[in-house]
């Protein structure tokens, strides 16, 4: 089926739900605020290969060269928690979903301690929050399966909005609706964007995006 275009979203061949959404479950880093972390600078820093990732490789590491690198990490995280900022149109974005009683949720490979100053600094509140401490992380489906029994509803009438492709894997092995938030980058260039259902440009033309999802 051909593709629609609209000025926030774009449409793959997906029809909405018969059923309205009943919670979203977002990505942080990237969606909902800019910390300006830059992966690319930890690999480096760390000596690792380009496009690994970071959390599952220092698993594997032997013992002191992985405390190394979980060091790096925290640095870096760390000083994204103190610089972050809320992206255009979350707040207002967030606002809708609430007044609508659509419930709210984040699932990071963050830390907990950072992903809660995080937040905190930026004024966000959420009804449940899972980070890489609390379980197995995306894009393995376990934070969404939780929050959706935390919630009691089916991941069908849930959606995953993040921007990368671990975000997408993570709502398309839940049976959740998925979108990519392309922030306006070439959809080309983002991993994953061959799995979403829906692109969305900017929280702040996110109509198409709610209409869809039955709001």
């Amino acid at each position: 089926m051909p593709s629609r275009t609209e000025p926030a979203l774009t449409q793959l061949g997906s029809e909405p739900g018969s059923e309205p959404i009943a919670g979203v479950i977002f990505d942080m880093d990237g969606t909902l605020v800019d910390s300006g972390l830059d992966f690319a600078a930890m690999r480096r820093e760390m000596g690792l290969p380009d496009g690994v990732p970071l959390v599952e490789t220092m698993e594997n590491l032997p013992e002191a060269e992985a405390d190394r690198c979980r060091a790096i990490l925290r640095r870096h995280e760390e000083a994204g928690a103190a610089r972050a900022v809320v992206l255009p149109g979350v707040y207002q974005f967030l606002d809708r979903l609430r007044r609508q009683g659509i419930r709210r949720a984040v699932f990071t490979r963050n830390s907990r301690a950072v992903t809660d100053t995080t937040l905190a600094r930026c004024g966000l509140n959420f009804d449940l929050v899972l980070t890489r401490d609390d379980g197995p992380i995306k894009p393995d489906p376990w934070a969404i399966h939780h929050i959706c029994e935390t919630w009691g509803v089916a991941p069908a009438r849930v959606a995953v909005i993040g921007d990368y492709r671990f975000d997408i894997e993570a709502g398309i092995r839940a049976g959740a609706r998925t979108v990519l938030f392309t922030r306006g980058r070439p959809r080309e260039s983002l991993p994953g964007a061959e799995l979403a259902e829906y692109f969305l440009e900017s929280f702040q033309e996110a109509d198409p995006l709610l209409r869809w999802l039955g709001l």
